[in-house]
């Protein structure tokens, strides 16, 4: 089973990377499988890569649907 989740991408870098934002961790990321990526969009990143763009009301929804189990557990 694979775990994919959305991250903001907060700036995109040079050779195909980008700076995201996910739970308050900034993490490096590449972008070699996604094109036309800018600051602001939000994409699937699993193992370090982005997998595709995701529209930003469906990764809110995914974002608090992960908030909201993690509150139960706790």
């Amino acid at each position: 089973m694979c775990l994919a989740l959305p991250a903001l991408v907060k700036d995109v870098l040079p050779d195909d990377l980008a700076l995201v934002e996910l739970g308050g961790v900034t993490k490096e990321i590449s972008l070699a499988l996604v094109e036309d990526v800018v600051a602001g969009d939000y994409v699937i990143v699993h193992v370090g890569y982005a997998l595709s763009k995701v529209d930003p009301a469906e990764a809110a929804k995914t974002l608090a649907l992960f908030a909201e189990m993690s509150a139960a557990v706790q």
